[in-house]
């Protein structure tokens, strides 16, 4: 990067790539030139409306379940954001009756101007790319962004049993409406007698989706299909359109997806899961012992508060990546670590460790660039490791 921009320059248009505070960026700034995001350019184009969605994990998942939500709606819908496909891409693509559903990640808040979603989605805070914004109150702020520019029309989505969120929902001018996996929601979307349902003031609760219909594995995972949900609600599609929607959903590659069965091992690739709260709550999603394939590049956060969940289920970790030192300083007292020096060896250790039976599962809890290009080069490694491994011990079928 250039360590100025020209002198004739008006506007800098950034990349989500790069850091709001670096110095051409500031210099320019210091000029009197303005300095936007590619989020906050596109966002002044497009003519539809914006459902933006953020949060520590989860994104993806419900910015790609709300999508196809609207679709089998029939209404004009475009995904993507920091998933797939820029904003700026899709303005010439975008009428008045377009839905825009943005996955919104905090490299992109930083930098907006007069951002202004219909639908505002928080799905869950935990510190992340502290590598980038320094501190997790920085971070945090950066996040609750996404309220910012709201108006008394529009909707704020938050969990609802999430305080911190809620609060920062609560500056800002939109109608809130909380979403959970329990019954202690009064208005909002919920789950009670094993359906989602939307419950108004006043109103019989509608129902929305039995839970029977969901396909993918692990709370948090329900809580992301009980979050789309309520988007999918508020933008008019019905419990039937909602539900085709959720019964046709499998999940996404890299996040909790299922691989293969060796033996009595079940095998799954969370490489999507790159911060220690991501991590966490992939182990949780299983009852039966797992072995965790954990490091990367450090983000920050915590690798001790994985212990708690591996205990519980008489689990291990097969730390590797540059975090490797950290993760078995952080975990190793407390439950089984074994490092390894390539992704190849943590899988066989991981493999050897489950041989009795349980859950491999890569679930890395950090960024990739240390030993692949991003998350999903290191899920796709991960998942070509282990069906060479499973390939490999399979009986040799002899002609004769």
């Amino acid at each position: 990067m250039p360590d100025d921009v020209p002198a004739t320059t008006e506007l800098v248009i950034v990349s989500p790539g790069v850091p709001a505070d670096a110095a051409p960026l500031r210099a320019a700034r210091a000029r009197g030139v303005t300095v936007i995001g590619e989020l906050e350019f596109a966002a002044s184009l497009v003519r539809g409306r914006i459902i933006a969605i953020t949060g520590s994990k989860g994104k993806s998942t419900t910015t790609t379940l709300v999508g196809r939500m609207i679709e089998g709606s029939g209404r004009h819908v475009l995904v993507g954001g920091n998933i797939g496909v820029p904003l700026s891409a899709q303005v010439e693509l975008s009428g008045v009756d377009t839905w825009h559903v943005v996955e919104t990640s905090s490299f992109q808040l930083e930098t907006i101007v007069a951002f202004h979603p219909h639908i505002a989605v928080w799905l869950n805070f935990s510190p992340d790319h502290l590598d980038r914004h320094g501190t997790e109150a920085v971070y945090e702020r950066v996040k609750a962004r996404i309220f910012e520019h709201q108006t008394p029309e529009d909707w704020a989505i938050v969990p609802s049993r999430d305080d911190r969120i809620a609060r920062h929902a609560a500056t800002g001018r939109a109608r809130i409406l909380q979403v959970g996996i329990d019954d202690q929601v009064a208005e909002g979307v919920a789950i009670a007698d094993g359906v989602i349902e939307r419950r108004q003031a006043g109103k019989p609760a509608q129902p929305l989706v039995p839970v029977s219909a969901v396909q993918v594995i692990g709370r948090h995972m329900l809580g992301n299909v009980v979050a789309a949900c309520a988007v999918a609600a508020l933008a008019g599609v019905s419990g039937a359109q909602i539900t085709a929607a959720v019964e046709g959903f499998t999940g996404l590659e890299h996040a909790l997806e299922y691989v293969t069965t060796i033996g009595a091992t079940r095998v799954y690739n969370d490489s999507k899961a790159t911060n220690v709260e991501a991590a966490r709550m992939g182990i949780e999603a299983f009852d039966e012992p797992v072995t965790a394939i954990v490091g990367g590049v450090y983000k920050g956060g915590d690798f001790a508060h994985l212990a708690p969940a591996l205990r519980a289920r008489g689990g291990s970790v097969v730390a590797i990546g540059e975090a490797a030192a950290r993760v078995e300083g952080a975990l190793g007292d407390l439950v089984p670590v074994h490092r390894a020096s390539s992704l190849e060896a943590a899988v066989e250790a991981a493999l050897a460790d489950r041989r009795g039976g349980g859950v491999v599962l890569l679930a890395p809890a950090c960024a990739s660039f240390d030993m692949f290009r991003d998350y999903a080069d290191r899920g796709r490694v991960f998942k070509a490791i282990v069906q060479r491994l499973e390939a490999a011990r399979r009986p040799e079928v002899r002609n004769g």
